[in-house]
């Protein structure tokens, strides 16, 4: 179970997720991202209820990073420290950029 929050004030679109980000989820959020990064110039992923995430999580977070780099930034916030884990574990605590 996977809660999505979106909250866009001009260009800055802030994006809350609660539960679980895996392979079952996982396609929810890209699906939802694709329609709301259209003119994002800040997309920041605010993490501090998510509980887990996998390979297909970090895919999104991924891509969602690749699509930012063309046209703004993005923050991670808020990480626990077993996602973090993962982060680090997996090489993404270089690519992404955490605060």
């Amino acid at each position: 179970m996977l809660n999505i929050k979106k909250d866009l004030q001009d260009k800055q679109l802030v994006v809350g997720l609660e539960g679980r980000l895996d392979t079952t989820t996982a396609p929810t959020l890209e699906e939802e991202l694709k329609s709301a990064l259209a003119g994002v110039e800040n997309l920041v992923f605010d993490l501090s209820s998510l509980e887990y995430i996998s390979s297909a999580g970090l895919r999104v977070l991924l891509s969602s990073q690749k699509t930012m780099n063309k046209q703004g930034k993005m923050v991670v916030k808020n990480v626990s420290e077993e996602v973090n884990e993962i982060f680090e574990v997996t090489g993404f605590s270089d690519i992404l950029t955490i605060e």
